[in-house]
């Protein structure tokens, strides 16, 4: 074993020793219900390995998202981000609102704002991978589930995977005739609709068409303008078209389009709100005022498709995957967060606005391509194995702005970005059972990764003239593999340990509307140990899952952002570490109460004696923690990873009253919770965010056994208003989580 990766292993142990503990003991929860068929929790089917699975024999921690928990938690138009918390490990955040964002897994993820940032967290929507960041945001609807893979993906799933992934699977066409219909309303003249119907189109065709419409009316007054009710506002639709095609001669097709388009305000950044030498907000915090002189808005449209085609062999399958994604993105933003210019001897506001700061980023030109082929085994018995070729290409075009504010927001500042990035790589799994009780599984992946760089001021603020062209080439190549064993216990229990090693390919950040020079942070590589136990206790009625894990990540990408120059630069770190354990439990407590849980606890820590970065500006006013460098940086050895809580813990309940004639009264309530987290990679008191804590209620009536639904939902309902990010470069900027919201919902399905 590695030494690094011993001791906090050791420590993670006793955790799961609990849950071995804990899962003897857990029948006794559902002692309260009657003995039936009635009490047994639903059969999950997943794909995490390509192929459909029980997640209860799948040798890694998985958590799945379905059914009735994605319409409560996505009530009222929630995007993305109301996954954050809702599984064990996972943080999700955004400097950009409702674009862009960005997925942390067990402490590892990466802060980059820069749309041409790479992440270690995958989201994988149909079988086809949304590498840009941008992508990763398209609503939720018509989903049939949620699947999060926890650890590195590289042997299935490959480059830019060691952290883990997030994986959606939308309906799929059949022959059956289906649908629904929901429509909503609530705070802020929300508006919600989301439909979709599918069918035979005769034997061998089918189709499936999905939509959903969203729009809030803003709602946050501009105290400087004297506007009311002038932003975070947001319009948005989004489609789904489907077509299967099943002749029944061992050829199936699956045809895929998808379109989204959003138009609204950007994130509102809110100067000086935290309270110095502390990280409250300021006593007088109003979350539906601000005072901003720039301007503020985000427009985003995106087009993809896949198709999916398979072919049935006696002893194996063969299955091509085609993918394409293109978007187009513009948001302009006032980041000094206020109105004025201290420096200039002007009014300014809120606090002291040292000078004015206005920005916008773009992507005018993106296209992303991929193609995988993969055999299968078909039938083998004791033996499944699977093979394939990825390839991947991506072109991307950035345009990065800067206005005067003071000019009327006249353009001052103007640099361009484009980048290739050609990837692909030869795969290979398999799992063998070795006796009935015992399984070993394994994989490997080749990858090559290459990128094509160029960058150009044209325009430069603050008397800085054009620069350019900048280029770099960097490539890399790397060897990704898993190892694992399944023990089954009996039918109900097992217990498993994995090990694995994934990696990141070179990043490359070029904004050079300020700096001068782009930075590239050479390729990352994690290799992660992992051990579980997963039951199903009380004839069914109870699922309970536990695993502890640790992990070493060489040459970690890190990104430090703002600072006096608010310029961006990669790093890499010598090491980083992390440990920590995660739990899943389900459970029907009585025939008509069912309730789940999640409980992770994650510790990450930086672990390079010479690394150092620029701290807060001191226009900003921080108060800085870490030990101060020669070279006028602080070190960061020791410090956790940024937006990584130690703890993250989530739980659903659900009381159902039965009536009759097929009609239900249910109550319905949840709650996440993470702890607090460092925005950045240096340690400051005002730039720690609080811990995080939003519970939600649901109260509705279903009538028809459960055809029709009219609901009453609430979110974030003790309206819990804490900062979720920060700006560093010129004061105490932020930025706050979503409102209270409520509303009402109605559902018909047929």
């Amino acid at each position: 074993m590695n030494p690094q990766l011993k001791q906090p292993f050791n420590l993670a142990l006793k955790p799961l020793v609990a849950a071995l503990l804990l899962s003897l003991a857990l029948p006794l929860v559902a002692t309260a219900a009657e003995d039936d068929d009635s009490l047994v929790l639903e059969e999950v089917v997943v794909t995490a390995q390509k192929r459909e699975q029980d997640p209860q024999d799948i040798p890694m921690a998985i958590s799945i998202l379905s059914g009735e928990n994605l319409d409560v938690l996505t009530a009222g138009g929630m995007d993305i981000r109301f996954l954050s918390a809702r599984l064990p490990s996972l943080q999700i955040e955004s400097s950009f609102g409702r674009a862009f964002p960005r997925f942390y897994i067990r402490g590892y993820g990466n802060t980059d704002f820069d749309v041409n940032a790479s992440q270690p967290v995958s989201l994988v929507y149909d079988e086809v991978v949304q590498e840009n960041a941008i992508l990763k945001g398209f609503p939720v609807f018509d989903v049939d589930r949620v699947e999060m893979l926890r650890g590195p993906q590289g042997t299935l799933f490959g480059r830019n995977t060691p952290a883990g992934i997030v994986k959606f699977d939308s309906v799929k066409p059949s022959q059956d005739t289906d649908g629904y219909v929901q429509v909503g309303y609530g705070s802020y003249n929300r508006l919600n609709f989301e439909g979709a119907v599918g069918g035979a189109i005769n034997d061998d065709w089918s189709a499936r068409i999905a939509a959903m419409y969203q729009q809030r009316d803003d709602y946050v007054d501009n105290e400087y303008t004297g506007k009311k009710n002038d932003l975070e506002g947001y319009e948005e639709y989004a489609a789904r078209a489907q077509v299967a095609y099943d002749g029944g001669n061992n050829f199936t097709a699956l045809f895929n389009l998808h379109l989204r388009s959003t138009d609204g305000s950007a994130r509102l950044f809110r100067a000086n709100i935290i309270e110095p030498g502390t990280n409250k907000l300021v006593k007088d915090f109003k979350p539906g005022k601000i005072s901003t002189d720039a301007q503020n808005g985000l427009t985003l449209d995106s087009i993809g498709g896949s198709v999916k085609l398979t072919w049935d062999f006696d002893r194996t399958t063969l299955t091509s995957v085609t993918g394409y994604e293109s978007v187009d993105v513009f948001s302009r933003g006032d980041i000094d967060g206020g109105f004025g210019c201290g420096f200039c001897s002007l009014d300014n506001g809120p606090g002291f606005i040292p000078f004015a700061a206005e920005s916008a980023v773009g992507v005018p030109d993106h296209s992303q391509f991929t193609q995988e082929f993969r055999l299968a085994s078909n039938g083998w018995d004791t033996l499944s194995w699977q093979a394939g070729f990825f390839y991947f290409n991506e072109d991307i075009t950035i345009e990065n702005f800067s206005y005067d504010t003071l000019a009327g927001g006249a353009q001052n500042g103007y640099a361009v970005q484009r980048q290739q990035t050609d990837a692909w790589a030869l795969f290979a799994s398999t799992e063998y059972e070795v006796t009935e009780s015992f399984i070993l599984g394994g994989g490997l992946r080749y990858s090559d990764d290459e990128k094509t760089f160029k960058a150009e001021r044209f325009q430069g603020p603050f008397g800085s003239g054009p620069i350019g062209p900048l280029t770099a080439n960097p490539s890399d190549s790397e060897v990704s593999w898993d190892l694992s064993a399944t023990y089954i216990i009996n039918d109900d229990v097992n217990i498993y340990a994995r090990v694995a090693k994934g990696f990141r390919a070179p990043s490359i950040q070029g904004r050079i509307v300020f700096g001068n020079t782009i930075s590239v942070a050479d390729s990352e590589t994690i290799l992660s140990l992992e051990g579980g136990v997963k039951s199903t206790l009380a004839d069914g009625r109870v699922r309970l899952n536990a695993s502890v894990y640790t992990f070493t990540v060489d040459d970690m990408q890190l990104t430090a952002v703002g600072g006096l120059s608010n310029v961006t630069q990669l790093v890499n770190a010598k090491n980083a570490n992390g440990y920590g354990f995660e739990m899943d439990l389900q459970a029907y407590i009585t025939d008509n109460f069912l309730v789940s849980a999640g409980l992770s606890y994650n510790n990450t820590e930086i672990d390079d004696k010479n690394l150092t970065v620029a701290p807060c500006s001191p226009l900003a006013g921080c108060t800085v923690l870490d030990p101060a460098a020669p070279n006028g940086g602080v070190y960061l050895d020791g410090n956790s990873l940024p937006q990584a809580p130690e703890w993250v813990a989530n739980a659903t309940a659900r009381y159902g009253i039965p009536m009759e004639n097929g009609r239900e009264l249910y109550f319905f309530g949840d709650w996440a919770y993470r702890d607090e987290v460092s925005f950045f990679l240096y340690d400051s008191i005002e730039f720690t965010g609080q811990e995080l804590s939003e519970f939600g209620l649901r109260m509705g009536y279903t009538w028809g056994y459960g055809q029709s639904e009219v609901a009453l939902y609430g979110r974030n309902i003790t309206d819990d208003t804490t900062i979720v990010g920060g700006i560093d470069f010129n004061n105490l900027t932020g930025f706050i989580n979503e409102p209270r919201t409520y509303g009402i919902e109605y559902k018909a399905r047929f």
